[in-house]
């Protein structure tokens, strides 16, 4: 660790010209003696570093003196490569790689092999600008990584319901999604996807595979998120939409808008849609009622105001104890 920091300063140095033993300090999280006694270490070993007294002192190396960019480990390379979203650095253990890669590249500018660059886009795709938590957790997804890098088999127990079964898969590679994360893998001849958060159990075997040099993660996960929308079952409604939900219907994960125009009704849109489902219809419907009313299909109408009416009987009795 402690030659980790000594390099970190020397490259801070070089990329920042002077800095001070504060900011130092705050950078590296420790203390500003630590840094002195690094700076010393600095010196003992031939590095001409120079401290400048005063306001505007601080920190520098002699003039003329430049180290050259040390090899970046994959884990580091791969930072760079995912969005800067603490969420999903943090999922993946990567954060202080994160920094560390940003600082050599600072002070060094220097070209990486089109190689590095390619290994963590063939093994990590991150679906949307967004990471919204979802609250799942994923034990099993280090041993996942330490397979993927590695081109390794792994023995995973997977939850379907209330079964669960055994599979040898070939992970190639990690998905995020909406805060939630899926393998892309090969199990018995055929590619599948695993919801890492159903994954209880993961051992990482000594039996290695060969992945595909035309395999594309983020042209294959594509292509599957477009044959899996295709094969859901689809239901036409027409809606009345207030404007202030329209926003709240865009975002709703299954349901697809296919037209919208200013209806005869000021403030409210007349929108045609499709669901997955009657009750995955109604369900929606009512979780944004008062601002949505159905205007076809009849049955629809008929499950919404139903349903409405039960509710609305649960609290009866409470409405009249109450008055």
């Amino acid at each position: 660790m402690r030659a980790d920091r000594l390099l970190s300063i020397l490259l801070l140095l070089q990329s920042r010209g002077k800095i001070s033993s504060r900011e130092l300090a705050q950078t590296l999280e420790v203390s500003e003696r630590t840094i002195f006694r690094d700076m010393e270490s600095l010196s003992i070993s031939g590095i001409p570093v120079l401290a400048e007294r005063g306001r505007e002192g601080g920190w520098k190396l002699a003039e003329g003196y430049r180290t050259s960019l040390t090899g970046m480990n994959p884990k580091e390379i791969g930072a760079l490569l995912l969005p800067a979203d603490p969420a999903i650095m943090q999922a993946l253990g990567i954060q202080e790689e994160f920094s560390s890669a940003v600082r050599k590249l600072q002070a060094a500018g220097a070209r990486q092999p089109a190689a590095a660059f390619s290994f963590l886009n063939e093994r990590i795709h991150i679906d949307g600008a967004g990471w919204h938590p979802s609250g799942e957790t994923y034990p099993c997804l280090t041993a996942l990584q330490e397979a993927i890098w590695e081109d390794r088999k792994v023995r995973i127990c997977y939850l379907r319901g209330d079964d669960s079964t055994e599979r040898l898969i070939s992970p190639f590679g990690l998905v995020a999604k909406r805060g939630v994360w899926y393998t892309v893998a090969e199990s018995d001849g055929e590619m599948r996807t695993y919801r890492v958060s159903r994954i209880t159990s993961a051992e990482v075997t000594d039996e290695h595979f060969n992945r595909p040099l035309d395999f594309n993660l983020a042209q294959y996960w594509e292509a599957s998120t477009t044959a899996f929308k295709s094969a859901l079952p689809r239901y036409h409604a027409k809606l009345l939409v207030k404007d202030n939900i329209m926003k709240d219907l865009k975002q709703e994960r299954y349901v697809s808008l296919l037209c919208q125009e200013h209806s005869s009704s000021p403030g409210w849109l007349s929108v045609e849609a499709e669901f997955n489902t009657p009750e995955s219809a109604c369900r929606i419907i009512l979780s944004l009622s008062p601002g949505i009313r159905v205007t076809a299909p009849a049955e629809l109408a008929d499950n919404v105001v139903s349903t409405l009416r039960e509710a609305a009987a649960l609290y009866e009795d409470n409405v009249q104890n109450y008055s």
